[in-house]
């Protein structure tokens, strides 16, 4: 776990990374052509979570340089790091990936506005105690007007969705819909336009992907979601499919997550990938086999992505494993590092870079 003077460190990054970086020099392993590049034939994006932390390491600030044209924090514009005092805002750790992102030619996306979690401690019960909408509508104009005209596209209500809770509209039973009940969600929506109207606003979420009775539902909930904000006039321009997939567990149902995306772009709404990873735990112990079976399910989930004209950005959470941890002691024991990202911890292409890649290729143009 990364600490938050970790997160709030390494703020002189504004330099933009030379061509001639160890990691691109003649010897180097690759797979081919950067996959920022590959995207951009197709007229898409792809891109990053990252973090002030990692980018402390020349080699992994070279990587991300070449792979990725879009960067989105993976924690510097969450509400607990950003004003973790009621009315005391800090935007500085993201100011500076904005930087290093502007220096090397990048879009930069936000995430997020209004979630149930990372939310600074006071705020729960501030929450519950709130008079009004303001308790979140005056951040969400603190935050968005930070970056206003910066910003490619903003995650403004990230999983408001769980089926578990038994609510028939498949809500998640959080403080904010305690307190706001569902117009929270609309009237995030309206303030995040009102502070920065040129931003794609993004409704973000988890377990789409897989044939499992838990997505299934999630699914459905996600679209009457979705048709319930259209219907209020509410100004939400994309669905955000995080793409948190299995190697070895449940499969993609391909014809599942494509009749899904179908409904969604059937609303006139862009498809993001902003998440995705591929956990390899609880199979095979042989790295050659583990790297198969993650680029095999990555490929598999992205051929359907891409095959929607939709769709218009690819984000990976992370583009490394240097800095993932084994998820139980036997992995630790007997697998190590987990292999979930693009990169190794070496900073070389792993089988999901090829997977990806390929998928690129055979994307559709926009």
């Amino acid at each position: 776990m990364l600490t938050r003077r970790a997160a709030l460190g390494a703020l002189g990054l504004a330099v933009a990374v030379p061509a001639t970086a160890a990691w691109l020099r003649p010897g180097a392993r690759d797979d081919g052509a950067p996959l920022r590049s590959l995207a951009a034939q197709k007229g898409l994006l792809f891109g990053a979570a990252n973090n002030n932390y990692w980018l402390k390491r020349d080699d992994f600030a070279a990587a991300f340089a070449r792979d990725c044209a879009i960067l989105v924090p993976e924690y510097e514009l969450k509400r607990d790091l950003t004003e973790p005092s009621p009315g005391t805002y800090d935007f500085s750790a993201a100011d500076a990936l904005l930087a290093f992102s502007d220096a090397n030619g990048m879009r930069f996306r936000g995430h997020p506005l209004v979630w149930y979690a990372s939310n600074p401690p006071w705020l729960d019960a501030a929450i519950l105690n709130a008079r009004d909408e303001r308790i979140f509508t005056d951040y969400i104009d603190k935050a968005a007007s930070q970056y206003r005209g910066r910003m490619h596209s903003w995650d403004v209500v990230n999983e408001a969705i769980e089926p578990a809770d038994g609510r028939a509209d498949g809500l998640r039973d959080c403080a904010w819909l305690k307190r706001f009940g569902p117009s929270y969600i609309a009237r995030a929506f309206g303030a995040a336009h009102a502070a920065d109207p040129g931003a794609l606003l993004v409704y973000n979420e988890y377990g789409l992907e897989s044939d499992l009775a838990g997505h299934d539902a999630r699914r459905r909930a996600v679209l009457k979601l979705l048709e319930s904000l259209l219907a209020q006039g509410a100004p939400v321009g994309a669905l955000g499919l995080q793409g948190h997939i299995t190697a070895f567990g449940a499969p993609i149902d391909q014809k599942k997550l494509a009749a899904f995306l179908d409904d969604v772009r059937g609303m006139g709404l862009a498809i993001l990938v902003t998440e995705h990873d591929v956990d390899d735990g609880d199979g095979a112990l042989d790295i050659a086999r583990r790297d198969r079976a993650v680029a095999d399910a990555s490929r598999r989930m992205l051929d359907v992505v891409l095959d929607n004209p939709a769709t218009a950005a690819v984000l990976t959470w992370g583009l490394s494993d240097l800095y993932l941890e084994p998820q139980s002691a036997r992995d630790a024991l007997l697998r190590g590092i987990p292999r979930k990202l693009p990169l190794d911890a070496a900073m070389r292409p792993t089988a999901m870079h090829g997977a990806i890649a390929q998928a690129l290729k055979g994307a559709r143009e926009r």
